[in-house]
């Protein structure tokens, strides 16, 4: 702003938004002054830079709500985790299901845990087919981000909202 622009002639905007065209740098601050503004450079990598007439404290509060407005409007995405075993009952089933559609519904992505203990180790094809099924049911919500694949002593499925 002001004296800081390097650049021998800028492109200058006035107070009122109007374009007054391209000027020596030195006769555009003037012209801020002129009015009690600032001089601040809008487009610095434009040939020749645009630079505008304004009250740059005013300027600086107007980025700073735009910025927050962006922040509040954003969502976090977070991922839910949903632990199943091997022989999980069909109503035990469906409640794990419901609480997967509602993390759907918020915009989280759901992390499906499947955990092997002792002799269930012998048998992951009845996991694979499980998460099979996990994934069936929820093909028209989510989409598969990270395939079934087993870690350690559990096999794991990440679901994201479609």
């Amino acid at each position: 702003m002001n004296e800081e622009i390097r650049v021998p002639r800028v492109l200058l905007i006035d107070q009122n938004g109007e374009k007054q065209g391209i000027m020596p740098t030195s006769a555009a601050i003037e012209a801020a002054e002129e009015v009690g503004l600032d001089l601040v450079e809008i487009v610095p990598n434009a040939d020749p830079p645009v630079c505008k007439i304004l009250d740059y404290g005013k300027f600086k509060f107007q980025e700073q709500k735009k910025k927050n407005e962006a922040r509040k409007r954003q969502k976090i995405v977070e991922i839910k985790e949903i632990k199943l075993r091997p022989n999980i009952d069909v109503h035990d089933y469906d409640v794990k299901a419901r609480a997967m559609h509602r993390f759907f519904e918020e915009g989280d992505k759901v992390k499906v845990t499947l955990r092997f203990r002792g002799r269930e180790m012998a048998h992951p094809e009845l996991g694979m087919k499980l998460l099979q099924k996990v994934k069936g049911d929820f093909e028209p919500v989510a989409k598969v981000e990270y395939e079934p694949r087993m870690e350690g002593r559990q096999m794991i499925m990440i679901l994201a909202p479609r």
